[in-house]
């Protein structure tokens, strides 16, 4: 029986022990970490153990069960040769992203000289997912391109007291491999910090530390959080990329399941484990390949097709977190001739309207709320009549803008009705006053 097949049995029963006990190991843990003083990680350990071990929130007792046989590390490797498909993209896309493309997505300036081809992606599986120097990594999930293939090696610590062998076999193979820069998600976070953090704890100088860095959790959250109800790594893969995976352990079961295989040695617990890191992985660099499409081919899937308009919203995000201010205006101004929902569509205008006011594009604004009035309609009548007022001095056509302002605002939005109620007034009064000079000089 492969992984697969195995995955299939598991998730089956893994409603058994979950959401409940999981939490309850992992509040324990904070607590023996926060209140153990000078005990060794084994001891705080055993600790754990004794106490999850008792009280109402454990299942019945079970039988007593003789530990398995475990080896204290592992590594597995699965490789994926370049023309083989994930989702909607194929493995080889990722080595065709141009550097400029990458500095965007990471806002670092390094990655203009790199490619995929030298990066590591990370992910970790740990013990608990709050980080702090009592949370270890049991499962280091490594991806990158070498050989024709894209290589998933999983480093697995199977006995706590090997860590030190665990960072020692990490280090030597990051300096033998030579990468140059780290991909990750949420790693800026969560994974990388953790990761430093344990070597430090054993005295071993960081192999990451000075390599730039592509956290795509802050990219993808630019490029789609407008268009998708979640940004978890797995949903996305599910919407952006079509993976064809499932949510296939709860993040909160796995360090229980961890804690359950040092207690017995039963590797099946881990297996759904291994085969979650690995999906990561491969999702992570589905991810990076979606959004550098983006990006490079202007929010087209295909040069020849026409552009999602939320996809051309999210392209001006990244675009203009990454400071190309001109190609985010026009990305957003070509989202506007699409359908949008309406509150993305006032969003688009009110963002558009800053930067024209920013460069005094008078012409391409007074357009913009013209052209848009039904999709912001009390902003752009607003506009509309302080530009007539302040910039052109044509009092008769400001009121007129804000009287049908005022007309929509009625009993539907009480801070613009009171807004355009004193503008007109004010205009009224201007009025008056240019008319009356306008008598006394002739």
């Amino acid at each position: 029986m492969d992984l697969d097949d195995k995955m299939k049995l598991l998730r089956r029963e893994r409603e058994a022990r979950r959401r409940s006990l999981a939490g309850s190991v992992e509040q324990a843990w904070s607590r023996i970490d926060r209140d153990g003083g000078g005990l060794s990680v084994k001891e705080k350990l055993e600790k754990l153990i004794r106490l999850t071990g008792q009280g109402a929130a454990r299942p019945p007792a079970e039988p007593a069960i003789v530990p398995e046989h475990r080896e204290p590390l592992r590594i597995y490797e699965n490789a994926y040769p370049l023309e083989a498909r994930y989702g909607r993209l194929t493995i080889a896309d990722g080595l065709r992203i141009p550097g400029a493309v990458l500095a965007t997505l990471s806002l670092e300036a390094e990655f203009r000289e790199l490619d995929l081809g030298s990066s590591l992606f990370v992910d970790l599986e740990t013990t608990g997912l709050s980080g702090g120097t009592g949370t270890v990594p049991f499962l280091v999930g490594l991806g990158f391109y070498r050989g024709g293939r894209f290589v998933v090696a999983q480093h697995f610590l199977g006995d706590m007291s090997e860590e030190e062998g665990l960072l020692e076999g990490l280090a030597s193979f990051i300096r033998e491999m030579g990468f140059r820069s780290v991909v990750t998600y949420n790693g800026k976070a969560f994974d990388v910090p953790l990761l430093e953090t344990r070597f430090i704890l054993h005295r071993r100088k960081f192999p990451l530390a000075d390599l730039p860095h592509l956290d795509f959790l802050f990219a993808a959250r630019s490029l789609w959080k407008h268009k998708h109800e979640s940004c978890r790594l797995f949903h996305l893969a599910q919407q952006v990329v079509e993976a064809p995976r499932d949510e296939d352990i709860p993040s909160a079961e796995i360090p229980y399941r961890y804690f359950d295989y040092l207690r017995t040695g039963h590797f099946p617990l881990i297996e759904p484990i291994l085969y979650h890191n690995q999906e990561d992985i491969l999702s992570l660099l589905g991810l990076v390949i979606a959004g550098a499409n983006l990006v490079r081919d202007g929010g087209r899937p295909n040069l020849e097709d026409a552009a999602d308009p939320l996809d051309l919203i999210g392209l001006g995000r990244v675009l203009e977190r990454a400071g190309e201010s001109d190609r985010s205006a026009e990305a957003l101004f070509e989202a506007l001739r699409g359908r949008l929902p309406a509150e993305v569509a006032r969003g688009v205008v009110e963002k558009l309207t800053v930067r024209l006011k920013r460069t005094a594009d008078w012409s391409k604004a007074v357009s913009l709320w013209e052209g848009h009035r039904q999709a912001a309609p009390l902003f752009c009548y607003r506009e509309l009549s302080k530009y007539y007022e302040h910039r052109a001095k044509n009092y008769e056509e400001a009121r007129r803008y804000a009287q049908e302002g005022l007309a929509l605002a009625v009993s539907l939005d009480i801070s613009f009705e009171k807004d355009f109620a004193r503008r007109i007034e004010r205009l009224a009064e201007k009025s008056r006053r240019r008319a009356a000079r306008e008598r006394a000089e002739r």
